[in-house]
């Protein structure tokens, strides 16, 4: 069991629920997946220079889904626990999502960009 299985979940919670309606949104989605595949194997991924906006942008979704939608449910039902996990996703997603942005705005973009993610919440 991985540290980050909490974020695993969300990512692909939101993929599994996300209509793949044009090719952007596929993209992103498949993005989101392959992210969740890696975190689950060692804890961080790789985005080739290709995929960094779409990467950035289905995380964004993520983080604006979950605090919309998720957040405030959360936060009505008491769990203290989910509540501190959620808003981690939501603020390592966006943090994520600005390097991913301003990485696929470089002009060096010959290799893959590799992330870790902080450490996971204390609970």
């Amino acid at each position: 069991m991985s540290e980050y299985d909490f974020f695993v979940s969300h990512l692909r919670f939101i993929a599994s629920r996300t209509d793949r309606d044009n090719p952007e949104v596929t993209e992103m989605i498949d993005q989101l997946q392959r992210i969740a595949d890696a975190v689950e194997n060692t804890g961080g991924f790789a985005v080739s220079p290709e995929k960094l906006k779409a990467s950035g942008r289905g995380l964004a979704g993520l983080a604006g889904f979950l605090q919309q939608q998720i957040l405030p449910e959360v936060i009505s039902a008491g769990n203290t626990r989910g509540e501190i996990q959620v808003r981690w996703v939501i603020d390592t997603s966006m943090n994520l999502m600005s390097t991913l942005m301003a990485r696929a705005d470089a002009d060096d973009l010959n290799e893959s960009a590799i992330f870790e993610l902080p450490p996971p919440p204390e609970i």
